[in-house]
């Protein structure tokens, strides 16, 4: 259980495993940005593959960690160990890869909507339910993915959207069968790392100059209005609603 590390061919496959459904606990943010970062800064990487164990690709924060915590210390850890990570993988010094299966939630977005690459089984959806648990963020990263008005009702209905309709957006590179995952985002990372690597960290940190959204900035902003609901009572009502529905 964790975030594990393995390297072949110039490619690091970073593999989430938080089971039952990949909620990570505040410390698997932060060891997720670390393991990425990391990545990113071995001249022998050239790609990294983020990719998860289990059931879905990633579920979020853990919610049970932040209602058994006393205060705001496991909210305040997960709110910016979500920012570290969704950062690492934006910022990280080689193109990040995403191959994304089962369901991608919440801070499941924040990854994918920040990787490079998205690959995806035929089984996967994609959503941001935090209007639903009392909290709000990670439409910076849908924002990548689905055009705006999309994005607005996708957000305001926490509905979900499948990995064959983001690839009609373009968002999705390529949708595959469940069984075919790893070897699709595998191919695609080995395209790219056979590539001239001093030319291809040029060129991440060139795309990433001319983006035209700041993600880093935008995302905080959001973060602000989910302390403000905490403040208010609403989030931790949510939360409760959520864990005992």
């Amino acid at each position: 259980m964790g975030v594990i590390g393995k390297r072949e061919d110039h490619v690091e496959v970073v593999t989430v495993d938080y089971p039952p459904v990949n909620a990570l606990p505040v410390q698997g943010w932060f060891d997720l940005a670390d393991a990425v970062t990391r990545a990113g800064r071995d001249p022998d990487v050239h790609v990294v593959v983020l990719r998860a164990e289990g059931r879905g690709f990633n579920a979020g924060v853990d919610i049970k960690e932040i209602q058994r915590s006393a205060g705001y210390d496991a909210l305040v850890g997960a709110n910016r160990g979500c920012y570290a990570a969704f950062g690492a993988v934006y910022e990280c010094a080689v193109p990040v890869v995403a191959a994304v299966h089962g369901f991608c939630l919440g801070g499941g977005i924040g990854l994918a909507g920040n990787a490079d690459v998205v690959i995806a089984s035929e089984d996967a959806t994609f959503g941001v339910p935090e209007v639903e648990r009392g909290a709000l963020g990670a439409a910076t990263h849908l924002a990548r993915l689905v055009p705006q008005h999309l994005m607005r009702t996708l957000y305001f209905t926490a509905r979900r959207i499948t990995a064959a309709e983001l690839h009609a957006h373009g968002s999705v590179y390529q949708v595959v069968r469940r069984e075919e995952l790893d070897d699709a985002a595998l191919a695609v990372a080995r395209d790219i790392a056979a590539k001239d690597p001093r030319v291809i960290r040029a060129a991440k940190e060139a795309l990433n100059g001319i983006d035209p959204q700041q993600v880093h900035r935008s995302y905080r902003f959001e973060q602000g209005f989910t302390f403000e609901l905490n403040l208010l009572g609403a989030s931790d009502e949510a939360r409760e609603e959520f864990l005992n529905g």
